[in-house]
C-alpha cells in the first residue's frame, strides 16, 4: 500500500522576525538576527551558508528543539512542537547515533509506532534502498547505509515537512546521487523539503530555491538561477595558443585571464564586449564558450561580505 501525503494544513513554513542569541565567554553571540522566510507547501528549499551562518540554529527553532528569543515560527499553521507531535515533520540531523543491537527493520518499526499515520515500514525500507539489509544490526551498517537508515527514520512518520541537515555528509559520490534520486521521488509526492548542505551542486540540482545565510541573516533568497545571475561576471573560455594571459587581461570587458594549456579562461565584466575584442584581435581563437556565474561564485560573493557589526561574535 502506497502512503499518501497527510492532509494539507494551513499555509507552509513561516519564520517571522526570528532572533536567537546565546551567551558566550566574551559577550552575546547573535546566531540568528531577525530573519523572515516563508516556504510554501510542496516546495523544496536549500538552506546555504558558511559555518557560523546560523543555519543549524534556525533548523533547531523550526523543529522546536530551541525557542527563539524573538519572532515566531509556524509549521503548517502550528507551533513547531505541536507539528512534530502530530507527525507533520520528519528530520534528519547531523548529530545523533542509531540505537544499537536492533535490526534496521526493528528500528524503523519502532519509530513508525510513535506516529498517528505512519508510512508502511516495508515502503520506507524500499524507498530508502534498505530492504536488502532490513535484518542487519544497526552497528554493522556502513556510513552511507547509516545515513539511509536515518533517512528512513525521518520519512516513516509520513511527514508533510522533511528537514535534512547535511544528509549526504558520509556518502560517496554514488551514494549521494542515489540519495538525491530517492529524495526527489519523495518530494514529488507533494511533500515540503528543507535541506542544508555544503555541497552547492546539490542545491543547484535539487532545490526549487536557495536561501543563503551569513552572519545570522538572509543575504539572498530565490531560485538558484536568479541567485547566480546576481554575480555580474561571466566566464569566456577559448582555445588560443601563444598569447600571454596578461595581454588578454587588458582586453575591453575582461577583468582577469589565465591559461590552462592551450585554453584561456577570461573572467568578464562585459562578455559581449570581451568576445568582440578577442575575435578582432585574435581571429584564430576557437572553441569559444561563455558561461554565467556558478552557484559557488554567488555563494562566495554573497556570503563573504564582512558583517556590519564586526565587534559581535557569531554562533557556529
Amino acid at each position: 500500500m502506497t502512503a499518501q501525503a497527510p492532509a494539507q494544513t494551513d499555509g507552509g513554513i513561516r519564520l517571522n522576525g526570528l532572533i536567537k542569541t546565546f551567551r558566550g565567554p566574551h559577550g552575546p553571540i547573535h546566531a540568528v538576527r531577525g530573519i523572515d522566510v516563508s516556504i510554501a507547501a510542496g516546495e523544496t528549499a536549500a538552506l546555504l551558508g558558511p559555518n557560523g551562518a546560523g543555519k543549524s540554529t534556525t533548523i533547531d527553532m523550526m523543529l522546536g528543539l530551541s525557542k527563539p528569543d524573538g519572532g515566531t515560527v509556524t509549521v503548517f499553521g502550528r507551533p513547531p512542537r505541536e507539528a512534530v507531535d502530530a507527525g507533520l515533520i520528519g528530520a534528519m540531523l547531523q548529530s545523533g547515533a542509531l540505537i544499537r543491537d536492533v535490526s534496521v527493520r526493528e528500528l524503523v518499526t519502532m519509530m513508525a509506532s510513535l506516529y498517528p499515520d505512519p508510512m508502511d515500514v516495508d515502503e520506507a525500507l524500499e524507498v530508502t534502498g534498505l530492504k536488502a539489509m532490513a535484518s542487519q544490526r544497526t552497528q554493522k551498517l556502513s556510513g552511507g547505509e547509516t545515513q539511509r537508515a536515518r533517512f528512513a527514520l525521518a520519512i516513516v512518520s509520513n511527514p508533510e515537512l522533511l528537514v535534512l541537515d547535511e544528509p549526504t555528509v558520509a556518502m560517496d559520490v554514488e551514494g549521494r546521487r542515489e540519495f538525491w534520486s530517492i529524495m526527489r521521488a519523495f518530494a514529488a509526492r507533494g511533500r515540503t523539503v528543507l535541506f542544508a548542505t555544503h555541497y552547492l551542486e546539490e542545491a543547484d540540482a535539487n532545490a526549487d530555491r536557495a536561501i543563503l545565510m551569513a552572519h545570522g541573516r538572509v543575504v539572498a533568497d530565490g531560485p538558484t538561477t536568479e541567485i547566480k545571475a546576481r554575480v555580474g561576471r561571466r566566464t569566456l573560455r577559448a582555445t588560443l595558443e601563444d598569447v600571454d594571459p596578461s595581454t588578454l587581461a587588458c582586453l575591453p570587458g575582461v577583468a582577469s585571464a589565465e591559461r590552462h594549456g592551450d585554453a584561456v579562461i577570461l573572467s568578464c565584466t562585459d562578455s559581449d564586449q570581451a568576445i568582440r575584442a578577442l575575435l578582432e584581435r585574435y581571429p584564430a581563437a576557437r572553441d569559444i564558450e561563455i558561461t554565467g556565474g556558478s552557484l559557488e561564485e554567488a555563494f562566495l560573493e554573497l556570503t563573504g561580505e564582512p558583517d556590519d557589526e564586526v565587534s559581535e561574535l557569531v554562533a557556529p
